[in-house]
């Protein structure tokens, strides 16, 4: 049975003329007097904070910012690690957009953001902001591709899709090339070698890009390209990390009989499969499964636990907490 943490979908109760706010908020809440290291997105570049002051009243302050404007508050997600100095939220909340204009909306969080030296204060509305958009690299399995391709078609991803590169050329009556022709998105094949790694032509192809996501991509990216694209990168890797790394993860896991499987997906940083995790999936296999079973429930576990990873980033329920961990509502 596939195991996985049930998250509350987004609240689907909106009123006639209303619409539905995303918030996101990170800020200290304790007084320190050394310098620490607060990480932000993208998880490669740190950022050096000073918490100067307690913070009292963060979640009063955030209710206030919506009460005053009219604004309705759904649901309140708070965490605070018990020997950390950070607080952590995310609330969604109805409004009514004539009442509260997309801008006047922005600079409320922000003065609120102000108030509490927020690390991160991030808000959307999903019915007006753009989608993020992506680009997608693959490699020759296209298992994980097409699901995403067909939960995009069906509306169940909330992204764009700029483009999907990879580093294997498909025919042209290749499903996933007829899919993406038929859809108007542009298939870019980029050969890699041992000693070049089209890293420079992926780049120019993701410019504009809100993060990327590699869907069972089997080349390392280098950290200079990390630095280059300075945005974040969801990866999905068979196993419950760190088991199983590299070539023919279901087959390792197949000769060393393991009882349970799994798929992590995680950022990617320049150490290889080991950037903060955002989703795992578990399923029990047994010494019934043929290499042929177990491959299937595996790359079943790869679809679900990325789709799953996306849709989590793309709602703001994932905040950088420590240097290797992660929150994630």
């Amino acid at each position: 049975m596939l195991s996985s943490l049930a998250r509350r979908p987004l609240s689907a109760a909106v009123a006639a003329g209303n619409l539905l706010g995303i918030h996101l908020f990170q800020c200290p809440v304790r007084r320190l007097f050394s310098l620490i290291s607060i990480w932000s997105w993208p998880l490669l570049q740190p950022m050096n904070s000073y918490v100067l002051q307690d913070a009292v009243g963060i979640v009063a302050k955030l209710s206030e910012c919506i009460a005053s404007r009219g604004g309705n508050i759904h649901s309140v997600d708070v965490f605070v690690p018990d020997d950390g100095p950070v607080f952590y939220s995310r609330s969604e909340f109805t409004y009514n957009p004539r009442l509260w204009p997309r801008d006047e909306l922005h600079k409320d969080f922000l003065n609120v953001a102000h108030c509490f030296s927020a690390q991160r204060s991030t808000v959307r509305v999903p019915d007006l902001d753009p989608k993020y958009k992506i680009s997608i690299l693959a490699s020759k399995q296209d298992h994980c591709l097409f699901d995403l391709l067909y939960r995009w078609q069906e509306g169940r991803l909330p992204v764009d899709i700029n483009c999907v590169i990879s580093n294997h050329d498909r025919p042209q009556d290749n499903h996933v090339r007829r899919f993406l022709e038929r859809h108007g998105i542009p298939y870019h094949y980029l050969p890699t070698t041992s000693g070049n790694k089209s890293e420079q032509g992926i780049l120019e192809l993701i410019q504009g890009t809100d993060f990327l996501v590699l869907a069972r991509y089997m080349q390392i990216l280098s950290e200079s390209f990390l630095k280059a694209y300075g945005k974040d990168i969801i990866n999905i890797h068979h196993g419950l990390l760190p088991s199983f790394k590299g070539g023919h993860p279901s087959r390792q896991a197949f000769n060393a009989g393991v009882k349970l499987i799994g798929a992590t997906s995680h950022f990617v940083t320049p150490k290889l499969d080991a950037g903060p995790i955002i989703e795992q999936m578990v399923e029990r296999v047994s010494h019934r499964d043929t290499l042929q079973s177990f491959v299937m429930k595996s790359e079943n576990l790869e679809k679900q636990c990325l789709a799953e990873a996306i849709k989590s980033y793309c709602e703001l329920r994932v905040l950088p907490y420590e240097l290797k961990k992660t929150v994630v509502f």
